[in-house]
C-alpha cells in the first residue's frame, strides 16, 4: 500500500513502511520527506549534486566556471553583449522593461517588488526599501550607515578612482552623464526628470512641494529651525563661519 502525502511545492509517496518511494526521477533518490522533501541533487541542505562548494547552483558560479556564465563574467542570458535571451529589444531585462510589458511591473508602472501601492515585499514596514533601510538592518547598508555600493571607507564597487560615484564621473564617461557634461537627470536641454515645470530641481522647488524643502520654506539643510546639517553650533552656515574656519581641527 502506498500513501501521497501533499504539502506545497512537496509531493512525495510513502511505502507501508512510511518510506518515501521515488515516483518521478526514474530511480534518482529522495532526501528524507520530513525535513526537506526534495529530489537530492536539489537540495542544499543535502549538498545535492547540482550546488557546488559555494552554495550557488553550479552551471550559475563564476568561480566554478558555470555554462550559464559569458565571457564577460555574467548570466549568459542576461548578457547585452552575448544578446541574451532575457535582453529585450530596449536593452533591459525583459521582465522589468514597461514598454515590453515586463511581468515585474505594476499597474503603477514600477517594479512590483519595489511598489509601495502594491504592497511590494521589497517594501519595509518604514516605507523604504527594505535593503537600504537602516532601521531594518538592510543588507546594502554599512557599518558607516551609508549604502555598501557607494561608501568610499567600504571601497563601494560605485565608487571610481577618482572617488566619485562611477556612474556620475565625467573622467571615467559615467552613463548618467549627458552630452552636456552635466548629471542627465539634472539637465534642463536634455529634459532631465529631475527637472519641474519651473525649471528648478523638483526636490528643490517650492511650487512642486519639494522633499528638500522645510514647513518653514528653506532648503531643509540650511534651516536653523530644523536642525539642518549646514548649520553649525554657532547658527550660521557651517562654510561661512569664521568660528568653525578658525577652530583646530582634531
Amino acid at each position: 500500500m502506498k500513501t501521497t502525502i501533499w504539502r506545497p511545492n512537496v509531493r512525495v509517496t510513502l511505502d507501508e513502511y512510511g518510506e518515501v518511494v521515488d515516483t518521478e526521477s526514474g530511480g534518482e533518490e529522495v532526501c528524507s520527506a520530513s525535513p526537506h522533501g526534495r529530489q537530492r541533487r536539489y537540495c542544499k541542505e543535502c549538498g545535492g549534486a547540482l550546488f557546488c562548494e559555494h552554495g550557488r547552483v553550479r552551471y550559475q558560479c563564476k568561480e566554478c566556471g558555470g555554462g550559464s556564465i559569458c565571457e564577460h563574467g555574467r548570466q549568459r542570458s542576461y548578457c547585452k553583449e552575448c544578446g541574451g535571451a532575457s535582453i529585450c529589444e530596449h536593452g533591459r531585462q525583459r521582465k522589468q522593461c514597461k514598454e515590453c510589458g515586463g511581468a515585474s511591473i505594476c499597474e503603477h508602472g514600477r517594479q512590483r517588488y519595489h511598489c509601495k501601492e502594491c504592497g511590494g515585499s521589497g517594501i519595509c514596514k518604514h516605507g523604504r526599501q527594505r535593503s537600504q533601510c537602516k532601521e531594518c538592518g538592510g543588507s546594502s547598508v554599512c557599518e558607516h550607515g551609508r549604502e555598501r555600493s557607494t561608501c568610499k571607507e567600504c571601497g563601494g564597487s560605485s565608487i571610481c578612482e577618482h572617488g566619485r560615484r562611477r556612474s556620475q564621473c565625467k573622467e571615467c564617461g559615467g552613463g548618467s552623464i549627458c552630452e552636456h557634461d552635466r548629471i542627465r537627470s539634472r539637465c534642463k536641454e536634455c529634459g532631465g526628470g529631475s527637472i519641474c515645470e519651473h525649471g528648478r530641481q523638483r526636490s528643490y522647488c517650492k511650487e512642486c512641494g519639494g522633499s528638500q524643502i522645510c514647513e518653514h520654506g528653506r532648503q531643509r539643510q540650511k534651516c536653523k529651525e530644523c536642525g539642518g546639517g549646514s548649520i553649525c553650533e554657532h547658527g550660521r552656515r557651517r562654510n561661512r563661519c569664521e568660528e568653525c574656519r578658525d577652530a583646530p581641527r582634531p
